[in-house]
């Protein structure tokens, strides 16, 4: 080969690794988050569920330094809540709707978004918390969750009432986008092979209307296998904060469903994560209902009792309808 023809090749070479990444650039989608991805971490809203209008410094690393389920400004907030975590994504537009009504508390709320048990364990410390390395105070002025455990806490005297239902939700099947375990329904997860991420029955009241469904579906034998048998050969994981790790788990190819509620799976469809749902026949289903009450003693009983009244308007019935709630019709039932 002459040394011009070696040239010549080289010269053609060099252009075209040169022009590779340009064009790779231009033709590649991009790419879906990954299970490493940083973008599969949550908070997945990406700042919008914080009411603090002075930030100040932006400092959110996700899987390092991220408070996720704590919003707003603690300083000096004029309204405190405390939010059974399943709808931790609707609290930004409520928010928003109620400062509309409200603008005298404009950029002045605080709330939480942990399960319901653990927010009482939190009103029982005086409202301390800790998370990391930081430990502060901020005592609520109202609770909300479900209403069963709403009027438990009434009547332990940590609760006032009146007890103000708003919606219902019903459960269904977290599943990584395209199903690849093939879930069709609730008898499957009792299959062996089939890895679940389930809530916590020690701090997770959601476990009490997934039990319930289980039975319906399969008997008492379905339940044992995913809340006994599975867990005991390490195919079901127990959650600590199941509207926060049942989805990133799936999304990282941990487990291959999970029972939520049907409202969290829609959130993760709308945000574009790679997570789909498995509808769960009325037959087999689980209706919870959503309450609120005040805190015994709460700092800003004026401001709770106009968010117990906003909670049911118009305006807030209609940000939980974007997310499949339906709004509370009728007599509570006594066993909620």
């Amino acid at each position: 080969m002459t040394r011009v023809l070696k040239r010549s090749l080289l010269s053609v070479a060099l252009v075209a690794a040169l022009s590779a990444p340009a064009l790779a650039q231009v033709q590649t989608p991009p790419a879906a988050p990954t299970r490493d991805s940083d973008a599969i971490f949550p908070p997945w809203q990406h700042g919008r569920n914080n009411d603090a209008v002075d930030r100040g410094l932006e400092f959110t690393v996700p899987q390092v330094d991220d408070l996720a389920d704590f919003h707003g400004d603690l300083t000096d907030p004029k309204l405190v809540l405390y939010v059974g975590g399943n709808y931790f994504f609707a609290m930004a537009p409520l928010v928003a709707a109620f400062e509309a009504r409200h603008p005298e508390y404009k950029g002045r709320l605080y709330w939480e978004t942990i399960p319901p048990g653990l927010l009482i364990d939190q009103i029982k410390a005086g409202g301390k918390i800790t998370s990391g390395n930081m430990t502060w105070t901020t005592k609520a002025d109202v609770y909300l969750a479900g209403l069963g455990k709403v009027r438990d806490e009434v009547k332990s005297g940590i609760l006032t009432g009146p007890v103000v239902p708003y919606v219902t939700n019903d459960l269904a099947i977290m599943v990584p986008a395209g199903n690849p375990a093939g879930i069709h329904g609730l008898a499957d997860l009792g299959k062996p092979g089939v890895r679940l991420i389930m809530p916590n029955p020690q701090f997770e009241g959601v476990v009490r209307q997934i039990k319930a469904a289980l039975g319906k579906a399969g008997g008492p034998e379905l339940v044992k296998a995913v809340y006994e048998t599975k867990l005991a050969d390490g195919t079901t994981i127990l959650t600590h904060i199941h509207h926060r790790q049942t989805p990133l788990f799936l999304m990282q190819g941990r487990g291959d469903a999970g029972v939520t509620w049907k409202s969290e799976a829609l959130f993760q469809e709308q945000v574009g994560n790679p997570i789909s749902h498995v509808d769960i026949p009325a037959g087999q289903n689980a209706t919870a209902v959503y309450a609120a009450a005040m805190v015994k003693g709460a700092a800003h009983p004026e401001a709770a009792k106009a968010w117990l009244a906003f909670i049911r308007s118009p305006e807030a019935l209609a940000v939980f309808g974007r997310y499949g709630f339906k709004p509370f019709v009728g007599d509570a039932p006594a066993s909620e």
